[in-house]
């Protein structure tokens, strides 16, 4: 699933499209719109103008000239590109003044939706992680008796993290995934902080990680990939001490970490 640098990334890629305007949008999948009318969706946004576009947590909000906002949220193999041909995987076609918008999704579990406010279920989210401050993060740790990696996937703690960034931030602190996270000393705490956004970061410049079915808008991947030093390394050498990458299960997802570096 595209976690927040991959989301990043696309939005970043699609900004130029502020200021234009929605000429015509074709939906040809309800599963993708969760159920609401093609037609109906369609005649909400036409002649709309894109007054905005950001990212918020995993979720991409596009904000409409007059008010209102498409909610995207790409799932694990959404896609949304700037041009080209529509295929058989494409389930939205926003033509505009200049250009055409298509979303992707093999497997549709993303999602297009419309609001007209700003979304609850995106206003619950957590702090974003590159600029929640340390003394808020360590004090929300010190309230969670949790295992650290089960919370650092909690969308409602952090927005935007995920299995990916997760793993590599915890290897870069050298924190164990099953640490219990009111117990992290303050030093630690501050290396995990630290550590999110050193990794977010360089993520971002990257272009995001393309392990599958992520690229840009422009359909190019991110490079990211390259530089992970434990996700889907298990059995591979540590970068660190040449000690086995390990793999276990937190909270029903992959959690992958060395047994020597990372202290519980």
């Amino acid at each position: 699933m595209p976690e927040l640098p991959e989301v990043e990334t696309v939005v970043r890629s699609i900004a130029l499209l502020v200021g234009r305007r929605i000429v015509s949008a074709e939906f040809r999948c309800r599963r993708v719109l969760r159920g609401a009318d093609p037609g109906g969706m369609a005649a909400r946004i036409q002649g709309r103008g894109i007054a905005g576009v950001r990212r918020y947590g995993k979720f991409i909000l596009v904000s409409l000239e007059g008010g209102g906002y498409l909610v995207i949220h790409l799932g694990m193999t959404g896609r949304l590109l700037l041009g080209g041909p529509a295929g058989k995987h494409t389930h939205a076609i926003l033509t505009l003044d200049r250009g055409v918008l298509l979303y992707e999704d093999s497997r549709q579990f993303g999602c297009i939706q419309f609001s007209e406010e700003f979304p609850e279920r995106v206003a619950k989210l957590g702090p974003e992680p590159l600029e929640v401050p340390f003394e808020d993060f360590a004090a929300a740790l010190k309230r969670r008796k949790t295992r650290i990696k089960a919370l650092l996937l909690n969308q409602s703690f952090l927005r935007g993290l995920g299995n990916i960034y997760a793993d590599e931030s915890l290897f870069r602190a050298g924190i164990h995934p099953l640490a219990v996270a009111a117990r992290l000393r303050r030093d630690r705490a501050r290396r995990l902080h630290e550590a999110i956004v050193a990794v977010l970061t360089e993520a971002i410049a990257a272009g995001g990680s393309s392990i599958s079915d992520y690229v840009d808008a422009y359909g190019r991947k991110g490079f990211f990939q390259f530089s992970h030093r434990v996700y889907q390394r298990t059995g591979e050498p540590c970068v660190t001490c040449g000690t086995p990458i390990r793999r276990l299960l937190v909270a029903q997802r992959s959690s992958h970490f060395c047994p020597k570096c990372q202290k519980r």
